[in-house]
């Protein structure tokens, strides 16, 4: 099932323009962490996480909810407080260690044995688990699998060249009824080098196998929820370098 926000007609054009070869690398990532470059980060939480969050829970109760380059997102907080185990990947360990500190939540640090220099900080309370890697290295043997995902801001922020290995961790995390929201922006990507990324939505389906895994997944009782936001009309009629600043600040890229 598909659910779309302010739909306005994504680019269909294949051409994801120089973005194609642009690579951000994970020092990158970690200077912005350092610097507090961080406008992706919602101290009030994600907007649409709240409108959509039957669209995650479905009604359920006590769910393993997976946030993939989680940052230190309140919404961990949220959902851990509502009851469910959250599961979280970072590389920067100073986000994770932010995240507790700033919700005065007791924790306890260990190492990740499948994992080389892998460390798994975890709340006293048992109920979040934040692992600090490199998201590849995470398996379903190492972290189990998860009854809804969370993607704010982590396929946008993916390398392009590593979509298709991220698409395919993700569905392999992914349990039976399984719920993933993800968040995408859509805008001219020849005018913005990123990130966050332009993915386009045709991306979208052929990297999660929409239409032919859906049927598949839905024979095996499986459940899957796509939220797609389309900027591109915003784009048309504003700085694009003034958009990215606020489509950061939103919590995307």
């Amino acid at each position: 099932m598909d659910h779309s926000a302010d739909a306005s007609g994504l680019l269909e054009d294949s051409d994801i323009g120089s973005q194609k070869e642009r690579v951000v690398t994970e020092e990158e990532w970690l200077q912005k962490w350092e610097m507090g470059n961080i406008g992706f980060h919602k101290e009030q939480g994600h907007p649409l996480l709240q409108k959509y969050l039957d669209v995650l829970l479905n009604g359920r109760s006590g769910l393993r909810i997976f946030f993939p380059l989680c940052g230190k997102a309140v919404e961990m907080k949220w959902l851990a407080d509502m009851g469910h185990n959250v599961v979280g990947v970072e590389v920067s360990e100073q986000a994770l260690k932010e995240f507790f500190s700033e919700h005065s939540l007791p924790y306890y640090e260990e190492p990740v044995p499948e994992i080389s220099g892998g460390k798994m900080f975890q709340s006293t309370s048992g109920n979040i688990s934040l692992y600090c890697c490199s998201i590849y290295d995470l398996s379903s043997s190492i972290v189990g699998k998860f009854d809804g995902v969370w993607d704010r801001g982590a396929l946008v922020a993916v390398n392009p060249c590593d979509r298709q290995r991220y698409a395919s961790l993700m569905i392999n995390l992914m349990e039976k009824n399984s719920s993933y929201l993800l968040v995408t922006v859509s805008y001219d990507p020849n005018k913005h080098k990123g990130p966050p990324f332009y993915v386009p939505e045709s991306e979208i389906k052929s990297l999660f196998d929409l239409y032919d895994a859906m049927t598949v997944w839905v024979d095996e009782g499986r459940a899957v929820d796509v939220v797609y936001l389309d900027f591109s009309k915003a784009f048309d009629t504003v700085s694009h370098n003034i958009l990215i600043g606020k489509i950061g600040k939103c919590g995307l890229g």
